[in-house]
């Protein structure tokens, strides 16, 4: 009888926690609209859809609001619209790529290319230079110093 009582009283735990799930508001469509959308809850730096603190004041809410106005029939770019009017462009999860915010889109690609600028310059100005090749010396000065070898191998003997 034991049991029993405690199989039914585990059906009845998972039942209710399966009714608490959030699920109905983590459709892909909510996910698509959400992951543009910014948390803006200030504990995370996580989108709508990705936002994992329990009863998030802002994600849990912007999530009802974007599965209304799907429901509502509004377009993706219309829901994204109502949030930048409510909460300006610091909703978007990325900055557009105008204007200002297009120097943060640039400047890491221009960081790269002048940080490998200065490396081969910093290689061509202090690497070795090349031994110069024997057709360009004088042919005078070569017989000076072989004779000066000459000598100084005599005086060694």
């Amino acid at each position: 009888m034991q049991r029993l009582r405690t199989s039914i009283l585990a059906v009845l735990l998972a039942a209710i926690s399966l009714g608490q799930s959030a699920s109905q508001l983590q459709t892909e469509a909510v996910r698509r609209v959400g992951a543009k959308l910014a948390c803006l809850c200030g504990g995370c730096n996580n989108t709508v859809a990705d936002c994992q603190m329990l009863e998030c004041h802002y994600s849990k809410p912007a999530r009802e609001r974007i599965a209304e106005l799907q429901a509502a029939g509004r377009s993706d770019a219309e829901i994204i619209d109502e949030f930048i009017q409510k909460n300006g462009k610091q909703a978007l999860a990325a900055p557009p790529a105008e204007g200002f915010n297009l120097l943060a889109w640039v400047m890491p690609f221009v960081a790269i290319a002048a940080g490998l600028g200065l490396i081969w310059v910093f290689i061509q100005r202090f690497r070795k230079p090349l031994p110069a090749s024997n057709a360009l010396a004088d042919t005078a000065t070569l017989s000076h110093y072989q004779e000066q070898i000459e000598r100084d191998l005599k005086k060694l003997d």
